[in-house]
């Protein structure tokens, strides 16, 4: 029973929010309450109905025993008052029944009790030949020369019962209507009162890195919720003044590295021009090939660093797509002559900054022939006023959990499925960057080869 119960309350904690599990809280409280509360009614009632005619029967019963006082011991049927529902016997002290109410005529003794002068006591009974009706019956002992007689009244418990199964049926008809209620108003309220915390999460999926200067909605009421807005939006301070260090630190030092960079390629320019031996030649000409390399890398962090800025400067003109990808395509078949390069070219003019376009084809152009396993394929089409660019390989591909992040600055998924030792981890963000300022998009998929698909959407040209 217990892991059942572990494996129900583990259920409801991960499929219901707070809303729903403060509506089936506080419907548990009600229903639990209620119900001992009901059932405290119905008993306190029937008690109270009982005790009402406990006391009407006492009263009935000693109107008769004065009557005996003051006019001796009737017989016979006595006289009732109209619409009198009490029954009444007076029993002699053989135990006959000597007076009765004209509803118990004929019938024996309705009780066996016969208590002291003066002394009364209450029962429950079913009084032969009464129908299997249950009475509430008052006995009350009378002296006389004669000796105890005792007065017999009772009144039927039926009413009684028909009046507590009444109230009953009442409440278990509201029972189920109120717990409901109670639930429906706690979902509601719950909800008005967690719609700050909604606002926040809204306003926080939207910050992005480029986005860091927004701040979320402080509730005007000074809770924990208010507490938690400010302490966000606190947070939210301190990243971005990280960032924004982070983002001069790279500005900077991409700047400072130019001069010095220059300096060394133009040395190592001079030096390989001189006649030297061959060992020194090849180490010559490996330290100009990672000169460049270095500053290839300077040169994606500053543009990063501008996009950061929002200073990309980027021109507006014509760019046919399908010439940018006929160029890579010859490229990627003289540097890799080991891959089939496919292209499926399809006439597309955008407006943007051929330079910056070309570099996003040959990032994934890059990328892919990195990855692949013997096919680049490089695709253009149209699609919705936009045009669709596609460059997949046959590689391993990218697990679908880490499609978003590879667009993130220096992520290597796996540095040994490269052809090389790699890149620095910048070209993908670099895309994003580009296309994102072209007003386009950009999200790697699976490839129908099973590989790596990166598919550019950028506007086509009026």
């Amino acid at each position: 029973m217990r892991p059942r119960l572990a494996r129900m309350r583990a259920w409801v904690r991960q499929r219901a929010g707070a809303r729903v599990r403060a509506a089936l809280a506080a419907a548990l409280v009600v229903a639990v309450v209620l119900g001992v509360g009901a059932v405290g009614f119905v008993f306190l009632y029937h008690r109270q109905l009982v005790r009402t005619v406990d006391g009407a029967a006492t009263q009935r019963a000693q109107a008769v025993a004065r009557e005996i006082d003051k006019t001796g011991v009737p017989t016979g049927v006595l006289p009732t008052e109209h619409g009198e529902p009490m029954a009444v016997q007076v029993i002699d002290p053989a135990g006959d029944v000597v007076a009765w109410s004209a509803s118990l005529a004929g019938l024996p003794p309705i009780s066996p009790d016969r208590p002291g002068d003066g002394r009364i006591r209450h029962e429950d009974r079913h009084p032969v030949g009464a129908g299997g009706m249950e009475y509430r019956i008052a006995a009350l002992g009378v002296d006389t020369p004669q000796g105890t007689y005792t007065v017999l009244a009772a009144e039927s418990l039926d009413p009684i019962d028909d009046s507590v199964e009444d109230a009953a049926a009442l409440l278990v008809i509201g029972y189920p209507v109120l717990v409901l209620l109670v639930a429906g108003a706690t979902y509601v309220f719950v909800g008005r009162a967690l719609a700050p915390v909604e606002a926040i999460r809204r306003k926080v999926s939207g910050i992005t890195a480029s986005r860091l200067g927004e701040r979320v909605p402080v509730p005007e009421a000074r809770d924990e919720i208010a507490r938690l807005a400010e302490t966000m939006n606190t947070m939210l301070d301190r990243v971005e003044t990280q960032v924004d260090a982070q983002h001069r630190f790279v500005a900077d030092a991409g700047h400072e590295l130019r001069s010095p960079l220059a300096t060394l390629r133009s040395g190592l320019e001079i030096l390989g021009s001189r006649p030297l031996p061959d060992r020194d030649r090849d180490v010559v000409a490996m330290l100009h090939a990672e000169s460049l390399r270095l500053g290839g890398l300077v040169d994606e962090l500053l543009l990063l660093a501008r996009a950061d800025e929002h200073e990309l400067r980027l021109a507006d003109t014509d760019v046919d797509l399908d010439d940018l990808a006929a160029a890579e395509r010859d490229r990627l078949t003289a540097q890799h002559p080991e891959l089939a390069v496919d292209v499926v070219l399809t006439p597309l003019r955008v407006r943007g900054d051929p330079g910056a376009l070309t570099r996003v084809l040959r990032n994934l152009a890059d990328n892919a022939a990195a990855h692949a396993a013997s096919r680049v394929r490089i695709a253009l089409s149209a699609a919705g006023g936009r045009a669709v660019v596609e460059v997949g390989d046959d590689g391993p591909g990218i697990p679908e959990a880490e499609r978003d992040r590879v667009f993130d600055r220096f992520v290597r998924l796996d540095a040994s499925r490269g052809r090389t030792t790699g890149g620095s981890g910048l070209g993908l963000a670099i895309v994003r960057e580009l296309v994102a300022a072209h007003g386009g998009t950009v999200r790697a998929e699976a490839a129908p080869s099973g590989g790596a698909l990166f598919r550019v959407e950028l506007p086509l040209a009026d």
